[in-house]
């Protein structure tokens, strides 16, 4: 069935009346806010550092100033990985040591062992450090909690002590007299020389950094920090993008590496052990783990820092020792308490984030799905059952869906009306029963193979990624009717399509009413707008089926009538809803039929005046029929 043009949208001062003001969360990082709605300061910041970076060498500055960001560049590339990996997608690592040395020793042993250019061991260290990190990240990345970073530092280790014990690569000496790069006939011997080379491809790096996170890929990502549910419910594969995120940080530090080795013309495996693991962690958390730019401000910080103190510390003490690492230890409890976003959000923290570039208004619609007849059988549940343990949740609860409908799911507290959604959604595996969706069997399908098919859902307790932008959680909603990657996104050639995507997320904002609030951050939404901007996510994937769970909750009167007609408008265009609410008068005026449960069983099923004058239902919710 085609799709009217247009929808009745809840009144937009209805959502503001319940906007009431929230404590701000931290101010967004580079790293989390999107690349067309960076603060005017901070981009003209950005180009003076990057016109000075540019401009040094030709300066009358000591040889000693180039040495320093030389090591600075280096440092930066393998902690920007960890702003990827352990700021934006939320796993710690200490193994990034370990990937610098994979492509430092690759280099190293082909172009003294094999006479082989370094430009093109560049690419073989790539390969060589995707393929280490594609097996690593397959077995780490199943694990959680402090299981994680545990496993890193144990391959950091197995890797490290591998480069240390192998007679071909020189063991605990390394492999000396490691060739110069060269390009063109220039000699890149010269420190002056390879800093360009460094900080070209650190500079790059950065930049596709930000490309990426500004993208269908970044949104994916940013959701991993969130949990898996919300983001496998919009048709994520989050593990795929664990494992993605992971090979880019590795990539990151093999970059790293065969700088670092054609810089040093040697390399043994001190540079590569979990010590350097863990400072390069500690270089992203004092920057800024959740900005880009963080990542060369905690280089700088550590590397500056770390001279300095081996020389003033044991003056001051009178002793020789390796004093500065106390120092440290103190320095990142100092800035986790008072700086806990780090050094360089804190520093830019009073700078304020204008509206995102409105570039969209000429895109071209995203695909849509062709809606079912209606009346057409949609849903299907036949005696589903999950049990945990000895306890039944939900005992072969059934029911069936046609298209164009709108069906209620009520019962006491503790009935089962949760469960009962995430078994037909695929969040829970079922211990029986079965479940078609549009004639096909999801019975043992995953939440995102399900939304793929159609159906789409909202959440109890509100999902979303309190650091991004309404209009931005929104936009994750279009995920499955978006197909550009992450090198696409990275070489920044997807604009096209981010500009469908955000011109149909302000559609769906402005069907439920809240196109105005679209550029403030999610987190400081009240509870009732962030359950419309959930809804406006779930339409944002263009099902046919839509699961609402509690929508109602913590909506105001006259919101709650907006909100019917928004949902009667989405009847009228073919989709049909099944929803859990405890607001009796919302579920009676809106639905077409009800399912009744109590304590995990299926008590009865019909229209809302059956279900009123029902002497069985009014026991279930007042223990009497009286």
């Amino acid at each position: 069935m085609p799709r009217p043009d247009s929808s009745s949208p809840l009144p937009a001062a209805a959502v503001a009346a319940a906007a009431a003001p929230r404590p701000a969360p931290p101010a967004r990082s580079d790293a989390q806010s999107p690349a067309s709605a960076r603060w005017p300061a901070r981009r003209l910041c950005v180009w003076a550092f990057v016109a000075t970076i540019a401009l040094l060498p030709l300066l009358p500055v000591p040889a000693f100033w180039i040495t320093q960001l030389n090591y600075i560049g280096l440092y930066a590339l393998p902690a920007m990985g960890l702003v990827l990996l352990t700021g934006v997608g939320g796993f710690t690592s200490f193994g990034q040591a370990a990937f610098v040395g994979i492509g430092a020793y690759t280099t190293a042993y082909l172009s003294t062992a094999l006479g082989l250019s370094p430009w093109l061991n560049l690419f073989v260290g790539l390969a060589l450090t995707c393929a280490s990190a594609l097996v690593l990240g397959w077995i780490t990345l199943r694990m959680s909690g402090h299981y994680l970073p545990l496993a890193t530092i144990a391959w950091c280790l197995a890797l490290n002590y591998t480069m240390a014990n192998m007679e071909w690569l020189g063991k605990f000496d390394g492999i000396l007299g490691v060739p110069a790069l060269q390009f063109a006939g220039i000699d890149f011997t010269q420190d002056s020389r390879i800093y360009y080379v460094i900080w070209a491809l650190a500079l790059l790096c950065a930049f596709a950094l930000i490309n990426l996170l500004d993208s269908r890929t970044g949104r994916a990502i940013r959701a991993l920090k969130g949990g898996v549910t919300m983001a496998e419910a919009m048709g994520i594969s989050t593990f795929r993008y664990k494992v993605q995120i992971f090979v880019i940080a590795a990539l990151f530090a093999g970059i790293s590496g065969w700088l670092f080795a054609h810089f040093q013309r040697t390399v043994n495996p001190s540079p590569f052990g979990i010590k350097f693991g863990i400072e390069y962690l500690f270089m992203a958390v004092a920057g800024g783990v959740g900005s880009v730019w963080g990542a060369f401000a905690g280089a700088a910080l550590v590397k500056l820092a770390e001279d300095q103190l081996q020389v003033l510390l044991p003056r001051l003490l009178g002793t020789n020792g390796s004093f500065e690492i106390v120092f440290f230890g103190v320095l990142l409890v100092l800035i986790l308490k008072y700086m806990p976003q780090g050094v360089l959000p804190w520093a830019s923290s009073r700078l304020t984030s204008p509206a995102r570039t409105r570039d969209w208004q000429d895109a071209q619609p995203l695909p849509a799905r062709q809606r079912p007849a209606r009346g057409q059988p949609l849903l299907e549940v036949r005696a589903i059952r999950k049990q945990f343990g000895g306890l039944v949740a939900v005992n072969d609860i059934g029911f069936d869906i046609r298209a164009g409908e709108i069906v209620g799911l009520i019962g006491p507290n503790g009935a089962g009306k949760s469960t009962t959604f995430n078994l037909i959604s695929g969040v829970l595996s079922k211990s029986g029963g079965q479940v078609r969706l549009s004639g096909r069997d999801v019975t043992h399908l995953r939440s995102r193979q399900i939304a793929r098919l159609g159906l789409s859902r909202t959440f109890q307790h509100v999902k979303m990624m309190a650091e991004m932008t309404v209009l931005e959680n929104v936009a994750l909603g279009a995920y499955m009717r978006s197909r550009s990657g992450a090198v696409s996104a990275m070489l920044r050639l997807d604009r096209a399509e981010e500009r469908r995507i955000y011109a149909e997320a302000e559609r769906q904002l402005q069907r439920i009413g809240m196109a105005d609030h679209m550029h403030e951050l999610a987190g400081n939404l009240a509870l009732g707008p962030q359950r419309l901007m959930e809804i406006a996510r779930a339409l944002c994937t263009d099902p046919d089926l839509l699961l609402l769970d509690e929508p109602a909750a913590g909506l105001r009167h006259q919101e709650k009538q907006a909100l019917l007609q928004v949902l009667r408008q989405l009847r009228s265009e073919g989709m049909s809803l099944l929803l859990v609410e405890h607001d009796m008068d919302f579920v009676m005026k809106l639905t077409d039929r009800i399912v009744v449960m109590e304590f995990g069983t299926h008590l009865m099923e019909g229209t809302p005046a059956e279900v009123q004058a029902s002497p069985a239902v009014r026991a279930a919710y007042l223990g009497t029929e009286h």
